[in-house]
């Protein structure tokens, strides 16, 4: 019985800041804003893992520029939602039903005995993936190179290297597509990867290529900025942001992503 209650209280406490969110006076809350605050959390995260000496200096600014291009990749606008009152009795509701779901599939499925999973089971997942990544890279390689198929097939197989650190691969697999077919998104990604890695010029001529057709698309001038930060030049760097920070409306949800990179330049 005292196991019971201990898991009891450690489920209240975990629904605590629902609770309290249901019994506080509500307040509109779009899911631009809703996106905005959790990622303005998550550069705070970093700030104090990096002082915390858990990242290094490039971890923490690889994973700082990922952020950042989420809040200048987010939604301008939020879609119709539904009324306050009815959210706040779905959540009412998820109070109790959580738990007790929770309870309910433990009891049925639960395993506490179960160990962790071993080095050799997650090394065998690992080699998965790259038996996988091999076969895509295959498939790829056997498609016409001037085919559309061929094209969404790169990039797919970037964001595969990407998403497990291989940026060079990475880079190589959105090169590819872009010579396909240069589009301004696809080079703002692969600029952001040449500006982790180091190569600042391949950045800025990805960038520059890009601004011709999207004069004013904010990331493609916060990249820019970025890129003559990076290479040491932050004179040009200041004056690019300011110039964003001049032509962007007050709302913009990026604006502090530039301001706090204006502050950081020396």
């Amino acid at each position: 019985m005292t196991l019971w209650l201990l898991l009891g209280a450690v489920a209240l406490l975990a629904l605590a800041p629902l609770i309290v969110t249901l019994l506080r006076p509500g307040r509109a809350r779009g899911r631009a804003e809703a996106d905005l605050a959790l990622y303005r959390a998550q550069l705070a995260e970093l700030d104090r893992e990096r002082e915390s000496g858990r990242l290094d200096a490039a971890q923490h600014q690889a994973a700082t520029l990922e952020v950042q291009r989420r809040i200048l990749a987010a939604p301008k606008e939020d879609a119709p939602e539904f009324g306050t009152r009815h959210t706040s009795a779905v959540l009412a509701a998820m109070v109790f039903l959580v738990p007790a779901a929770a309870l309910g599939l433990y009891l049925v499925r639960g395993v506490p005995d179960m160990p962790a999973a071993p080095f050799v089971e997650r090394q065998r997942l690992a080699q998965e993936e790259d038996a996988m990544l091999e076969t895509l890279r295959g498939r790829v390689a056997m498609l016409d190179p001037s085919s559309d198929a061929a094209r969404q097939g790169q990039i797919l197989l970037g964001n595969a290297e990407r998403s497990r650190g291989r940026l060079e691969e990475a880079a190589r697999a959105y090169r590819t597509a872009l010579d396909a077919r240069f589009d301004g998104p696809l080079a703002a990604d692969l600029a952001e990867l040449e500006i982790e890695r180091g190569e600042h010029a391949a950045a800025a001529a990805l960038i520059a290529r890009a601004l011709g057709s999207s004069p004013r698309e904010p990331r493609l001038r916060f990249l820019a900025g970025l890129a003559e930060a990076r290479a040491g030049r932050a004179d040009n760097a200041r004056r690019t942001w300011q110039a964003l920070l001049a032509d962007a409306p007050p709302e913009a949800p990026w604006r502090p992503v530039v301001e706090r990179q204006l502050q950081a330049l020396p």
